[in-house]
């Protein structure tokens, strides 16, 4: 029988060697975070016997807060469930992973931790449940881009639409200044300013992760002002929107979030992705106008698990009764 042992790093010098092919449980990502004010990385490690890294997971504590609404809280997040070598046992040692960082959240007095976009519906199912976390039944987005071009997915309804926001002189391209990813990151602060699920982290990380070799930042432009923009990771051969945020109101009829996605379908089908995944497809409500929304784009719904511990244990045990 195997043994693993886990160690919790807090500080990017301390951190050992390790490839990653996981943007999101990446050293470069935890050296990234560091950097970010009101956000704190935690990489749990697993080593065998042999002092091989066998398997670790990134974890990160982030500072919400706001005047309005008025509220303030920490929050741990974890994208995926980590990343392991190709032989190791991956769902005991995440076991042990979740473990160590369901122990440093509570000392840090988060208020809920949550887990989202793993792999199958059913990973680690045994080991969140005896760290008292709760399953919440969601659905993820999901385009596939290597049988068809985007073009071939949606209808011809958005072609046309799609071909008469181009001929009004609306662009999309990559960011190409600091200036610019600073103008990304107030236009997000405006777009979810009353969105508490989704305030977005400081300036700080958006210029840094502008830096990244895995990291595009697009921005949709109509008379040289930005009118949207996204944030896409790209990890494991898929590309993943992270963030999104556009000037609907102002400019209905440009339609810049569709815009900007489909020329972010478009820049990940040509450079050979996978897949095109959304992070974030809305809250699990039967109806949700946003899911709908990235749905039109041809992508398939995905019906999945997030997990979340709450830091009071009654309120947990409510939750977990409420959504058995």
């Amino acid at each position: 029988m195997n043994t693993y042992h886990v160690r919790l790093y807090t500080t990017g010098e301390e951190l050992p060697d390790m490839t990653s092919n996981n943007f999101f449980h990446s050293p470069e990502l935890f050296h990234i975070i560091e950097k970010t004010p009101g956000q704190t990385p935690f990489m749990a490690v697993a080593t065998d016997d042999d002092n091989q890294i066998v398997g670790h997971l990134l974890a990160v504590v982030r500072r919400r807060g706001s005047l309005i609404p008025p509220y303030l809280f920490t929050q741990g997040r974890v994208y995926g469930e980590g990343e392991y070598a190709d032989d190791a046992h991956s769902e005991e040692i995440f076991g042990l992973l979740l473990a160590a960082i369901t122990r440093k959240m509570r000392r840090r007095l988060c208020l809920y931790t949550e887990f989202s976009d793993l792999s199958r519906k059913m990973f680690g199912y045994r080991y969140f449940r005896q760290n008292a976390f709760v399953p919440v039944s969601w659905q993820e987005v999901r385009n596939s881009l290597h049988s068809k071009a985007p073009s071939d997915r949606v209808t011809e309804k958005m072609r046309e639409r799609i071909a008469h926001v181009y001929s009004l002189g609306v662009e999309t391209r990559e960011a190409r200044t600091e200036q610019e990813v600073r103008q990304f990151h107030r236009l997000l602060r405006r777009f979810v300013k009353f969105k508490i699920r989704h305030l977005p982290p400081s300036e700080e990380l958006f210029l840094e992760l502008h830096k990244s070799a895995r990291i595009r930042i697009f921005l949709t432009l109509y008379k040289q002002k930005i009118i949207g923009g996204c944030v896409c990771a790209f990890s494991q051969g898929n590309a993943c929107l992270w963030y999104i945020a556009s000037k609907r109101k102002s400019y209905p009829h440009l339609h810049p979030n569709m815009m900007t996605i489909w020329h972010a379908m478009n820049w990940a089908w040509e450079h050979h992705y996978a897949h095109f995944c959304f992070l974030d497809a809305g809250l699990p409500y039967p109806r949700n106008p946003h899911r709908e929304f990235i749905l039109s784009f041809g992508g398939k719904p995905l019906a999945t698990y997030r997990w979340f511990r709450f830091s009071g244990g009654w309120f947990n045990r409510l939750i977990s009764w409420f959504y058995q």
